[in-house]
């Protein structure tokens, strides 16, 4: 009897997510998330930014939408010792959980610079091609002003990073006409036929979109 395809996928991405296990202060930065209602990245997409981080052996990196942390630790565990993580995020609260998360994670204070604010604001304050790889972690109504100010900050060959890019699974659906589903499927549309990305979609925890800066 053949497999079912869908249960196959399913197994697939239950292997993914399980490959590489979270330690203890990873686990208590995704309670905390739980407690204050973030939605933080799936070990499966942490394990994936890691690997970014470290293919491009990333100085610095901007990351949208701090949460308490967890995604900013596995950024940090694979960029270079001395490189540092600038994250924003309008929530203090959530920002000191994760300055206590990267204290507990073993990071120096001068590893990461934590900046409260809306990032549209931030973002034309940061310097152009100074970075190595950007991470949005944020509303998808966001994306495209996102992508715009990444192809700014990032240097040729930096890397773009968009969490959500399945849109909670209805990417796929062309029924699925909500505001944020439509911004997804023309933010991740567009990169795909823009001449200054080389996109891939990775199918880990919410879908990363990952973008080459030509």
């Amino acid at each position: 009897m053949a497999a079912n395809p869908g249960s196959t996928t399913t197994q697939a991405v239950q292997l993914a997510e399980s490959y590489v296990t979270e330690d203890l202060v990873l686990r208590t930065a995704r309670r905390l998330a739980q407690e204050v209602g973030v939605d933080a990245v799936t070990p499966g997409a942490g394990a994936a930014l890691r690997l970014l981080a470290a293919a491009g052996s990333a100085r610095a990196v901007v990351e949208i939408g701090t949460g308490t942390g967890v995604s900013g630790v596995w950024l940090l565990r694979g960029m270079r010792t001395e490189g540092v993580l600038t994250t924003i995020d309008l929530e203090i609260e959530h920002q000191r959980i994760a300055r206590r998360i990267f204290t507990e994670a073993g990071f120096p204070s001068g590893r990461t610079r934590i900046i409260t604010g809306r990032a549209l604001d931030v973002l034309p304050r940061l310097a152009d091609g100074a970075y190595d790889l950007v991470f949005v972690d944020a509303e998808a109504t966001g994306f495209s002003a996102c992508v715009e100010a990444a192809l700014r900050l990032l240097r040729r060959g930096g890397v773009l990073v968009l969490n959500g890019a399945l849109a909670g699974g209805r990417l796929g659906d062309p029924a699925a006409r909500d505001a944020e589903t439509v911004t997804v499927r023309e933010t991740i549309k567009a990169i795909r036929e823009s001449e200054h990305w080389i996109p891939a979609l990775l199918p880990v925890g919410d879908g990363l979109l990952a973008a080459v800066r030509c």
